[in-house]
């Protein structure tokens, strides 16, 4: 005989007072677990972002990030000349050396200070970068103690809105611009004259090298020729794949999303279970009358176990619901490799969400079934005796 389903659903609408603290229940932890998981997707993402697939990274060997490398003048010198560097209208290398550095700034919330990085670039430093876009006020003059701020860290952070000024280093440094990073690593620093931050920071060379190669042969021809040149203890790798790799932050938040999830699911799973057990325990006579009707002890057992993954199943979408109105909010965390502040967005993805149901529907079942067993083992005529 097929499975009472109807009943089962049935049960679901008419003892909802019964069945909404585990519905409740579960999509909270479904929520927890999907906004934490969403930290991570942000942070992979504003890393993925970043970069221009014609441009090559070149770092000290040996460097987990660029505010631990050094590139000298003279290595810059040697390698803007290489025939694989691609060159400007004006016949100038595509070529820029940056000095990444970092200061202490008092949040705007009142929180304290945090690091945030300041990239120096040289002249076309900015166009190889694209994707970044001047949204207020203009671009700094070098020579003038003038920087362009992220829009994102100018809402983070004091004396960083057009117009204002901030003291570091010894000096006072004014706020000409502010930028949009275009949700990529960038939207996370503060861009300035690289030859400058030098001066200012006391930094005798650069901290790396970005380079706009002819092609994709040429790329492979200059990652081979920095590997190779013996004079140069540097490493190159495509851009896209050298902010791909600074993911290390991602990591801690995803295994902290995954062990809060862990801990929070075996209440969820007591939860649903003790639900199910007063089910049972309620309908004992009922279940009684199905057995009379002919329905085996596995489609009891089959019905009930349905009836918890539907529970969790709505209380999975009413979690995924909650989480929605935080997708894309702007939130920042330190970075693990230059230790600074990271500005990046919750980001809820369709797999995420996805991940988040499946995640649901498995702790109602497992919530459900030692109560399904106990229903599929009732003893028929003790169950249709019961009050």
């Amino acid at each position: 005989m097929a499975l009472p389903l109807k009943y089962n659903f049935r049960n679901v609408l008419v003892r909802w007072r019964a069945t909404l603290a585990t519905i409740l229940g579960i999509a909270l932890v479904v929520a927890v677990y999907v906004l934490v998981q969403a930290l991570a997707v942000g942070l992979e993402k504003s890393a993925g972002n970043t970069g221009d697939p014609r441009n090559v990274m070149i770092v000290r060997k040996g460097a987990t990030a660029e505010s631990s490398s050094q590139v000298s003048l003279a290595q810059f010198q040697t390698i803007r000349y290489w025939p694989q560097v691609a060159h400007d209208e004006n016949g100038a290398p595509l070529i820029s050396a940056d000095v990444i550095t970092l200061i202490s700034q008092p949040r705007i919330d009142g929180r304290g200070e945090a690091n945030v990085s300041v990239r120096g670039l040289t002249p076309l430093g900015r166009q190889l970068r694209p994707q970044v876009k001047l949204v207020a006020g203009r671009w700094f003059t070098p020579g003038q103690r003038e920087v362009a701020v992220s829009e994102k860290m100018a809402r983070r952070f004091t004396g960083f809105h057009v117009g204002d000024t901030f003291h570091t280093a010894g000096n006072d440094l004014t706020v000409v611009g502010e930028f949009d990073g275009g949700n990529s690593a960038f939207d996370s620093e503060v861009w300035m004259d690289a030859d400058e931050a030098r001066s200012l920071f006391d930094r005798e060379n650069y901290s790396s090298l970005l380079v706009r190669v002819t092609g994709p042969t040429a790329a492979q021809e200059l990652l081979a020729r920095v590997e190779s040149d013996k004079r140069l203890p540097l490493r190159a790798e495509a851009e896209v794949k050298y902010y791909g790799d600074q993911t290390a932050t991602a990591l801690p938040i995803r295994i902290l999303g995954n062990f809060l999830a862990t801990a929070m699911s075996v209440g969820a799973v007591f939860a649903a279970m003790n639900t199910m057990y007063a089910s049972v325990g309620a309908r004992t006579r009922e279940i009684g009358t199905l057995r009379v009707l002919g329905f085996r002890r596995r489609s009891v057992l089959a019905g009930f176990i349905l009836e918890g993954a539907l529970l969790a199943a709505i209380g999975g979408v009413l979690g995924c619901l909650l989480s929605l109105p935080l997708d894309g909010y702007s939130t920042g965390t330190m970075s693990f490799n230059s230790f600074s502040e990271t500005v990046f967005e919750f980001r809820i993805t369709p797999w995420l969400a996805t991940k988040g149901m499946i995640f649901s529907i498995v702790v109602g079942v497992i919530g459900s079934l030692l109560p399904a067993l106990r229903a599929s083992r009732l003893p028929v005529i003790a169950a249709l005796k019961s009050v």
